[in-house]
């Protein structure tokens, strides 16, 4: 019989990406990461084959953890799910493109496979060329697919899903639904990050407690299970433009600019910066050096007076708080962030996840 939430040992899940590679933590900051997920393995691969070939070595992508560290291939990701609107079309289709997927892990020599389908039902990186109206069938199908992808894999492989944290992306996740995923995945990464989009009109935190809380509340709601759920962290800050001439002054609710275009492409006046070595000093290290706490969200905010940009982004005081007040209380099963290489400045994200996550195993000892 498998261990409950409370008895199991809390997942530390570790997505590596494969555009940050260059700048790696060493065995001090990776000790205690129980999984870690390579991303990705684009969706249409496994349409029509299995010639998926790793960016890193998997026994190079292992030396940098633990042993008995488990390694994890995610497939999809944003603006990567294209495969996954065809793969669940049919049970005939379904069962082809799991056994892809299935063969692909088990040549490869991985323990789990993270599905990122961004996102079933609509609202992906593609809704102003395919609407959300072609996609209502995706919703019954969801499950079905997912179903289809576990019967494949051996059971001793793991299977985990990244899912939305906006409840407007949600789409795909009724309750009943929920319920039917819950009792086919081994884990859920709700990415509770990116909660401010260029598709929105007025700033809020991309992360916060509050935030958190509400979309881990809402999955919650809909009947999955608390043990089963992984808390998202993300090692970037956002930023966006403001509408020109208005004094922001409030951690949220200012005017932005226009931050997307008609057509849905990016007008260029928003967008993301890693906490790398290489990309911290300047516009991010100025806005970390002048942030505010919005104590009352449990967000990280500053806005720029001189560009007209407001900033977000996620600290370590913020990561202990997300602990205390969601992971702990909640009885969740574990964390996970994206992504390793993206807080190399300091891994001060990275140490405040690690030292969350060996407070619990501590109290689980006890």
């Amino acid at each position: 019989m498998a261990a409950t939430g409370a008895l199991a040992k809390t997942r530390f899940v570790m997505y590596f990406d494969q555009w940050h590679k260059d700048s790696l933590p060493d065995h001090s900051v990776t000790a205690g990461v129980t999984h870690v997920t390579t991303a990705f393995a684009d969706s249409i691969i496994f349409n029509s084959g299995t010639w998926y070939t790793p960016f890193m070595a998997p026994d190079q992508v292992r030396n940098l953890f633990d042993s008995g560290t488990k390694l994890c291939l995610a497939v999809g990701g944003w603006g990567l799910s294209a495969g996954f609107d065809v793969a669940a079309k049919t049970s005939e289709t379904r069962q082809a493109y799991a056994k892809n997927v299935a063969d692909t892990i088990q040549r490869l020599g991985y323990d789990c496979v993270d599905i990122d389908w961004e996102y079933p039902g609509g609202n992906g990186e593609d809704y102003k060329r395919t609407p959300n109206s072609e996609k209502v069938w995706e919703i019954e199908a969801y499950p079905l697919f997912l179903d289809a992808v576990r019967k494949a894999l051996p059971e001793s492989v793991e299977l985990s899903i990244a899912v939305p944290a906006r409840v407007e992306d949600m789409i795909a996740f009724t309750a009943a639904n929920v319920a039917k995923i819950n009792g086919i995945v081994n884990y859920v990464n709700i990415m509770t990050y990116d909660l401010m989009n260029r598709r929105m009109n007025e700033t809020t935190h991309h992360t916060s407690v509050n935030g958190s809380l509400d979309s881990i509340n809402t999955y919650m709601q809909r009947g999955l299970s608390p043990e089963k759920i992984n808390l998202g962290f993300a090692f970037y800050a956002k930023w966006f433009s403001t509408q020109a001439g208005y004094k922001c002054t409030t951690p949220t609710g200012c005017p932005t600019a226009l931050l997307e275009n008609a057509n849905g492409s990016d007008p260029l006046v928003s967008g993301a910066v890693t906490f790398e070595a290489s990309t911290y000093a300047g516009k991010l290290e100025h806005a970390v050096a002048n942030g505010i706490a919005d104590e009352e969200q449990g967000g990280q905010w500053w806005w720029d007076a001189d560009e007209e940009v407001y900033w977000t982004w996620d600290t370590a005081d913020l990561i202990a708080r997300k602990f205390s007040e969601i992971v702990v209380p909640k009885k969740l099963g574990g964390v996970f962030a994206w992504s390793l290489a993206q807080d190399s400045y300091d891994w001060s994200r990275f140490k405040a996840l690690q030292a969350g996550v060996k407070g619990m195993e501590q109290k689980q000892d006890n």
